[in-house]
């Protein structure tokens, strides 16, 4: 009997409930990871042991909250979660793009329309169920991607606008408009948030296998199901890439001409740091 796509209690073949002697025991690879790091003189070894910290602190975190929201099954309790999936996702991405003037508002929008579409249509058209079993994890990958396409895309949106400040002002200064002018620094900036999920979606099954596929497979579900789940979800989080990216893009683009058609002057990109 196949098992289900959601929702329903699945036969694990990691042998049931998962301890944390587990989680410990996994952090043998961290410590791999540290040690190549202090080996070749990365200086990661801080970066790596916060990295762990936090990721063990929030997720535990998240995992009693989803459990409550789970065990409440009111659809409130899932939108306040997405505002904050959205809101932290907003932050997050402004600290990629703080050289651009006033962003967080328009990340704020982008990130939440994008969410409130992706998971709007996928509720109207049947795919999955109201439940917070559903909405909960699908919402926080569609957030999570549409962050960082949106993060990406601005990124790219500052360098262009900086390599090609007296273009642009050439542009303006001859009659168009900052939507034409800019238009050509927009679609590079759009390429560049949405290519990393196009290559790999095109790629996934032949080079790796996603997340949520592996762990249904692990969990012990029928491995058509897992595939379907897993083609599901990357659609829908093509088209939230695309909202995301696109409306930032668009939102931001406002606030980069001043008066007297010139183009804003930006904040110097913080370069990477050197290791000796």
């Amino acid at each position: 009997m196949p098992a289900p796509v959601l929702g329903g209690p699945l036969t694990a073949v990691v042998g049931g409930h998962i301890g944390f002697e587990r989680v410990l025991a996994a952090l043998a690879l961290v410590a791999l990871a540290a040690a190549v790091s202090r080996w070749q003189q990365a200086a990661l070894e801080r970066e790596i042991a916060v990295a762990v910290l936090r990721s063990f602190v929030q997720l535990t975190a998240i995992g009693f909250v989803i459990h409550l929201i789970f065990g409440s099954r009111s659809l409130l309790f899932v939108a306040a979660l997405l505002c904050v999936m959205v809101a932290f996702g907003a932050l997050t991405a402004r600290r990629r793009a703080r050289a651009l003037p006033g962003v967080l508002p328009d990340l704020l929008l982008a990130l939440a329309v994008s969410a409130a579409s992706t998971l709007g249509a996928a509720l109207a058209l049947g795919i999955f169920p109201s439940e917070a079993r559903a909405l909960v994890p699908v919402g926080g990958m569609v957030v999570g991607n549409a962050m960082t396409a949106a993060a990406v895309a601005l990124d790219r949106l500052a360098a262009e606008v900086t390599a090609q400040r007296a273009r642009l002002e050439a542009r303006l200064a001859l009659g168009a408009s900052a939507t034409v002018a800019l238009r050509p620094a927009v679609r590079a900036a759009l390429r560049a948030g949405m290519i990393p999920l196009v290559d790999s979606t095109k790629t996934t099954g032949l080079i790796f296998f996603p997340g949520t596929m592996v762990g249904m497979l692990v969990a012990g579900a029928e491995p058509l199901d897992a595939v379907r789940l897993q083609l599901i979800l990357l659609y829908l989080v093509l088209g939230a890439v695309a909202t995301s990216s696109l409306l930032a893009l668009v939102l931001v683009r406002r606030r980069l001409v001043e008066p007297g058609e010139r183009i804003r002057e930006l904040a110097a990109r913080p370069s990477a740091p050197s290791v000796r």
